[in-house]
């Protein structure tokens, strides 16, 4: 139990202390200011630890963002000697490269910042790395990126923690769904001036029919008739056809994703899936056949695989040649199967699986483009993804980073809309309930609207 004298910190301590495990231990812990000079004083095991830390503060922004930061790294410090490092140290945000970009265009380097919060250096490594991978698509955003949610899957994986149920189960919602999504994407027309990019995620897309993917399809033509991305979250090997695929091409879809998770069939068994390894490679050669530039999804520390295992996927994975893998550390989310069963993530071997992704696929050309991270996750990971040359995917980017409005539609879509020069972004979230965001959609696309000032 966390005692403090301050609440508003309460929230960035408690991730500290979650990332350690040590949420059900007692800690007390005082904040003070004066002087120019942040204290903090933690009590943990009946030791006592002072800490202080001199700094200029402009505004109360200013004040608060560093009152964090080093209320963070005070237990951090306290933690890390008892427990040891983590690969992020005191970083706890999902998103390190946008605290590295605030630093950049503060006209200072990231790596003094990161250093002192006691990030690994093969961490400052892949930030400096994902930065350079970003030139060219970071500084020219604004604009919007359309996001369709398709919340439909085969079966539910037990890591996966999305609004997704089997269509089986929600087969009489299917076609009212689509019909929603089509309203709404009609809807958007008017908020969007500069289309970057459109990605149809899910769940699995190719779940869906050809004749009712092409009612999507058909929607986001008339209204966008030239989009410079465009990305299909096809899914699991087991739901591709050629006609899907030649249908993904004549309307203009320029991405495919294929997610096996793994290509170990013992795993896929495992974790839900009713595919095998082979059905990924069939799929894969079947989309490769329709020039589509395709990213393959691999998860480190899945059901009990050995860091042999997770090298067998990454092999298998570059033999295909890929235009993106994304290599994701196992999280524990709520909502998710195997958050059942297990409180706490402990993967043997998970740090080698990720270095060896890492070593690995640079060997085989790839650079990072962009990465986030998650709460719960193995060893304090993180999920990242990997590109050829030339090849970054510009949502991603975009949505990742938050340098250009997101547009959402479908059930538990997030809308976010950035008011440049104010530094802040609004948001607005679609109902996770498929019969709620169906009955409530009319007042869902005009709530939207308001968001972007329709």
């Amino acid at each position: 139990m966390l005692n403090t004298n301050s609440e508003y910190l309460r929230p960035e301590i408690m991730d500290v202390i979650r990332a350690f495990g040590c949420e059900e231990e007692d800690f007390t812990h005082y904040f003070s200011f004066g002087e120019g000079k942040f204290f903090n004083a933690v009590e943990y095991c009946g030791e006592f630890y002072d800490f202080e830390k001199e700094c200029e503060v402009e505004d109360d922004l200013v004040f608060r963002r560093l009152a964090k930061r080093y209320a963070k790294l005070a237990f951090y410090s306290v933690l890390s000697k008892v427990k040891g490092k983590l690969p992020w140290g005191a970083l706890t945000g999902i998103r390190p490269t946008k605290l590295a970009y605030g630093e950049l265009a503060a006209g200072r380097d990231f790596k003094p910042l990161f250093k002192e919060m006691d990030v690994s250096e093969d961490n400052v490594k892949l930030v400096a790395k994902t930065i350079e991978a970003q030139k060219g698509i970071y500084g020219t955003a604004g604009g919007q990126d359309l996001f369709i949610s398709i919340p439909f899957c085969p079966t539910k994986c037990e890591y996966c923690s999305f609004i997704t149920a089997p269509i089986t189960a929600t087969e009489k919602y299917v076609d009212q769904y689509i019909s929603c999504l089509v309203k709404e994407i009609h809807a958007v027309k008017p908020v969007i001036d500069k289309l970057n990019s459109v990605y149809i995620g899910g769940g699995t897309p190719f779940v869906l029919s050809a004749e009712r993917l092409e009612r999507i399809y058909k929607a986001v033509k008339e209204e966008f008739p030239d989009i410079p991305e465009y990305t299909v979250e096809a899914g699991r090997p087991d739901v591709f056809t050629e006609e899907k695929l030649k249908l993904s091409k004549d309307y203009g879809v320029t991405r495919i994703c294929v997610n096996p998770q793994s290509f170990n069939d013992k795993t896929l068994e495992a974790i839900g899936r009713k595919h095998t390894a082979a059905q990924t490679v069939g799929a894969y050669a079947m989309a490769e056949k329709y020039n589509f530039d395709i990213n393959i999804d691999l998860i480190a520390g899945l059901a009990d695989e050995s860091v042999g295992d997770f090298e067998y996927s990454l092999r298998k994975s570059i033999e295909l040649n890929p235009a993106n893998i994304t290599v994701h550390t196992l999280s524990l989310k709520s909502g998710a199967k195997l958050k059942e069963n297990v409180k706490r993530l402990n993967i043997s071997g998970i740090a080698d699986m990720v270095n060896l992704s890492r070593e690995m696929l640079e060997k085989a050309g790839y650079s990072p483009y962009y990465m986030y991270r998650q709460k719960y996750q193995a060893g304090g990971f993180e999920n990242v993804g990997w590109c050829k040359t030339g090849k970054a995917c510009v949502y991603n980017i975009n949505v990742m980073e938050e340098i250009s409005d997101n547009v959402a539609v479908g059930g538990n879509a997030i809308s976010k809309k950035l008011f440049v020069g104010e530094g802040r972004i609004e948001r607005y979230a679609s109902p996770k309930d498929i019969p709620t965001y169906i009955n409530k959609l009319n007042k869902i696309i005009e709530e939207r609207q308001k968001l972007y000032g329709g």
